[in-house]
């Protein structure tokens, strides 16, 4: 593993002690385009100066962060979007209604522009679209949904389609942002359903494992069409997987129950069209108030655990084609590092670190020897989910 931390940051200086832990210092809030080149989140200022946006540069030899702050604090519930040309979204609530508008560098200081307003009680901001500089958020009825698209159409937000029940979530299905799934709770169950906006906002089902559970999805690698499930239907919540468009059924593998822990995937390895149980998939694994990082393909049939970098920003991090997992962390000395994991090639090392007692991972000039793995009970082969009926996932 590869420790990347720049020598000319541009980020704000962190006024927290060395010791105090990153979730004292940042929000955990971290947001990464979908080409990987960009990120944002909410960070911290010094003294009492309150929160303020900053982007982080991921795609050059080494990540780089620039504070983009307005005239004032942003208040702690502000959500940020990055885009792929480098401008950085913003949602702010202004007493009953939301504000938009992108920020970008403009010399010493942010340039902001103003995209429009939503009045509503609440409005969330949907993950990065696969173009990159499209926006989109749900706003949350008392008995529907409505998706907007925020930025990318016309003059100002755009109401694209009307949804009965209450959604959340979302994941891209394809690579053109046509096809986007999201969970959508109807007379008392929870299905993942699919938004065709290529077709007027049409709705139709995703997952339906059983007619009473409720099936949500967790992550959706398009490329591939691995998906990653979360369903109450084998009787109790379990992790489980299935291929988009698949006659197979849905599969809830015992090597991702972890005991007295949650286990939720957070990236997957694009590039893999032709091997969706070869794509490999990064969970955050919390346990006792601490996470740390699970890798796992379907092919290999296990869970592969490890220690984090030190200041790992929990739930954040993402492949690329090659199989590079690349994890953000933040120290009290170090304000934008990435931690840079080949599991495959160190996977022989690791293996044998495992069989003995853990011990930390030593860092040498930026390089981490002999990748840490947390021992885990031997894992059970996929099996399919022990329900009265199954279903395939839905294209």
């Amino acid at each position: 593993m590869t420790v990347c931390a720049p020598h000319g940051t541009q980020s704000t200086p962190l006024t927290t002690s060395p010791g105090a832990p990153p979730t004292e210092m940042r929000r955990s809030a971290f947001t990464v385009t979908v080409d990987g080149s960009y990120a944002a989140w909410l960070a911290l200022g010094r003294g009492t100066d309150g929160w303020f946006p900053e982007r982080w540069t991921l795609d050059g030899p080494e990540p780089y962060a620039v504070s983009l702050p307005a005239s004032q604090p942003e208040e702690p519930d502000s959500q940020l979007l990055p885009l792929s040309d480098g401008r950085v979204l913003i949602r702010r609530r202004v007493a009953e209604r939301f504000a938009l508008s992108l920020l970008y560098p403009a010399g010493p200081g942010t340039g902001e522009m103003a995209l429009g307003a939503i009045e509503c009680p609440r409005l969330t901001l949907l993950p990065p679209a696969p173009d990159g500089t499209s926006a989109y958020a749900l706003v949350e009825g008392e008995r529907h949904t409505t998706l907007w698209r925020v930025h990318g159409g016309g003059n100002g937000p755009e109401l694209l389609s009307t949804i009965p029940g209450r959604c959340e979530g979302g994941a891209w299905l394809d690579r053109q942002g046509r096809l986007l799934a999201l969970d959508r709770e109807l007379d008392g169950l929870t299905k993942a359903v699919v938004v065709d906006l290529g077709r007027g906002g049409e709705t139709s089902p995703l997952l339906q494992i059983t007619e009473k559970s409720n099936d949500r999805l967790l992550l959706a690698e398009p490329d591939s069409g691995l998906l990653l499930v979360r369903s109450d239907a084998p009787g109790t919540d379990r992790v489980g997987w299935g291929v988009l468009g698949s006659a197979r059924p849905v599969r809830f593998p015992e090597c991702l129950r972890v005991p007295d822990a949650t286990v939720t995937p957070f990236a997957a390895q694009p590039g893999q069209g032709l091997a969706p149980e070869d794509c490999a998939v990064a969970f955050r694994i919390e346990a006792g108030g601490s996470s740390w990082v699970g890798v796992w393909r379907a092919a290999r049939k296990r869970l592969r655990q490890f220690q984090g970098p030190a200041g790992w920003l929990p739930g954040a991090g993402l492949w690329t084609a090659d199989g590079e997992l690349r994890l953000p962390f933040v120290t009290a000395t170090v304000p934008c590092g990435l931690a840079r994991l080949r599991p495959d090639e160190e996977e022989a090392a690791a293996t044998a670190v495992a069989s003995a007692e853990a011990v930390p991972a030593k860092v040498v000039t930026g390089e981490v020897v002999g990748a840490v793995e947390v021992p885990v009970p031997r894992p059970v082969p996929l099996q399919q989910a022990p329900c009265a009926r199954t279903a395939g996932v839905a294209s």
